[in-house]
């Protein structure tokens, strides 16, 4: 939920229920897609009238704010639809302007997480398979790690135990038997299990 209520004005025009609804529904999406949501303001407004056309234009902002950033801004502007008054086209153009900077702000984030995770952690020697050159490595709060004797460095894949602290680096992608570990690297050796 947001920190701060929704802000809908309209200038040079009288406010609309529908298109009110709208802008609600079109809301509750971002904050489902961005849940770090502080605020959001929406601007509905006349913003010129060309005297030779009976058309009356319209433009559409959406301010959202997210923390650690300057306010995302998505705008459209058209002619309204004489008979219906369809807002509808930009109402969605300005909204989905945000959704993609949303969206890009989230993969940087994931992007982020991702390389610190592939920084390395500690994990655990669960399973090994000396015959046919791989094991398994436990890390906390995570499926096994499946790892081959091409991973191991620093050390020789021989003298890994079950039980043996390692420094695991997870790989981006899946491998043959699930997640898997880009490199397995030995701790401290003296604290091997006898």
């Amino acid at each position: 939920m947001m920190q701060r209520p929704l802000q809908i004005t309209f200038r040079g025009m009288d406010s609309s229920l529908a298109l009110e609804a709208l802008i609600r529904e079109r809301v509750r999406r971002l904050e489902n897609l961005y849940p770090r949501l502080i605020g959001c303001r929406v601007v509905v407004e006349v913003p010129h009238r060309s005297p030779e056309t009976a058309k009356v234009p319209i433009a559409i902002s959406v301010e959202a704010d997210v923390p650690g950033r300057g306010p995302i801004i998505g705008k459209d502007e058209e002619e309204r639809r004489e008979a219906k008054e369809d807002h509808t086209a930009a109402l969605n153009n300005a909204f989905e302007a945000v959704e993609r900077q949303l969206d890009k702000i989230a993969d940087v984030r994931s992007h982020e997480v991702t390389r610190r995770t592939a920084d390395g952690q500690s994990g655990m020697v669960v399973r090994l398979f000396p015959d046919q050159n791989y094991g398994f490595v436990e890390i906390d709060n995570a499926p096994e790690l499946y790892f081959t004797r091409n991973a191991v460095i620093g050390g020789n894949f021989d003298e890994l135990q079950i039980g043996m602290m390692v420094q695991v680096t997870r790989a981006a992608d899946e491998g043959p038997m699930g997640p898997q570990a880009s490199s397995i690297r030995l701790l401290d050796r003296s604290r091997a299990p006898a």
